[in-house]
């Protein structure tokens, strides 16, 4: 797998031609896939690069700064890859290994998966999927009937069994396009259900033992992270080439900055912790997590605060960049408004 690095100068060269085209720009998917981010979660027996989850924020993060869409892309279609560690082994590698490889999906139970034969027929809508134009196969919930008492099991299910529906029309985040996505009856085998939880995991590393709400927690708070910081960037060319700059606006950013590298390095030197700890879990026992509930609460409560931080840093300084930051052609006012988007995941609003 080729070297994973962040080629800012190309992302961000079409980060305004992705939001006019309401998706990733082609030369920005070939980036994606040239540098195998959309792997890095996956196991390696799979065909992934299952990297450690502190370099994957890190990555994530900085993808985010350079252009909020494909970070949100990246992170989230990432993120359903790492499902693969709980899928049989035959069918995560058949799945990693399709060319050009994407998962898209949705969290929310909002369809019914029924018992027939040996797997399920599949029907239901799910909405807000980061990625969907591009997915090779769509991960999602649903309430299985058939097998006694209903309960929820995850899924996958290639994208031709899959009816993409173009509902996205945030005023943010546009070439993220998170569209809705149905399913009509389709049947799949029971090898496509899978269960996340340490002790279901079908892949022995560490990456798979790691909980899954924290992983959620630090990915996306990173992106938050990453969209705040490239905020602060413009924000100092912007009130810089004002004629008259308030008085304060030069201290205000500097607060708002050093504020925001506080929580962001908090939460990453928690994640390195809990991420050591669950390394050393996996190599005694090869079970549970290993992460302490103090710690576990402290990196969820560390990420939250980073949002917060994000959120205060970017409310504090908009009001000094003048119209500029209003206009919705500049670079500054995109970066507004995919900040304002990605800070109303469900996770992050009460």
């Amino acid at each position: 797998m080729p070297p994973m690095k962040v080629d800012i100068d190309r992302i961000r060269a079409g980060a305004a031609g992705a939001e006019a085209a309401s998706f990733l720009l082609p030369g920005q998917q070939a980036l994606i896939h040239e540098q195998g981010w959309l792997k890095m979660l996956a196991p390696r027996a799979a065909g992934g690069a299952e990297l450690p989850l502190p370099q994957v924020v890190r990555l994530e993060e900085a993808i985010a700064e350079a252009d909020g869409s494909m970070g949100w892309v990246v992170t989230l279609c990432a993120g359903a890859g790492w499902f693969a560690g709980f899928l049989p082994p035959e069918t995560a590698r058949e799945m990693i290994e399709t060319p050009n490889v994407c998962l898209a999906g949705s969290g929310a139970p909002t369809g019914f998966a029924d018992k027939e034969g040996d797997g399920y027929r599949i029907t239901g809508r799910w909405d807000i999927a980061s990625g969907a134009p591009i997915a090779t196969h769509f991960t999602l919930n649903a309430v299985v009937r058939g097998e006694g008492e209903e309960r929820i099991r995850a899924f996958v299910v290639p994208a031709a069994q899959v009816v993409v529906e173009p509902t996205w029309r945030s005023f943010g985040m546009r070439g993220t396009a998170s569209h809705s996505y149905r399913i009509d009856g389709a049947w799949v085998p029971a090898s496509h259900g899978f269960t996340i939880d340490p002790a279901c995991a079908t892949s022995p590393g560490t990456l798979y033992r790691f909980p899954f709400m924290l992983l959620a927690w630090v990915t996306l708070s990173a992106n938050l992270s990453g969209m705040a910081r490239h905020f602060l960037q413009l924000a100092q060319e912007v009130v810089a080439a004002r004629r008259q700059p308030p008085a304060s606006a030069h201290e205000v950013l500097a607060q708002a900055a050093v504020a925001l590298e506080g929580a962001r390095e908090r939460m990453l030197a928690l994640l390195d912790q809990a991420w050591a700890q669950a390394e050393d879990a996996t190599s005694v026992a090869g079970g549970a997590s290993g992460i302490s509930s103090a710690l576990d609460t402290q990196l969820r409560e560390a990420s939250m605060a980073l949002v917060i931080a994000a959120r205060r840093a970017v409310g504090d300084i908009y009001p000094y960049c003048g119209l500029r930051a209003a206009q919705e052609d500049s670079d500054i006012n995109r970066v507004w408004r995919d900040f304002h988007t990605a800070s109303q995941h469900a996770l992050f609003c009460p």
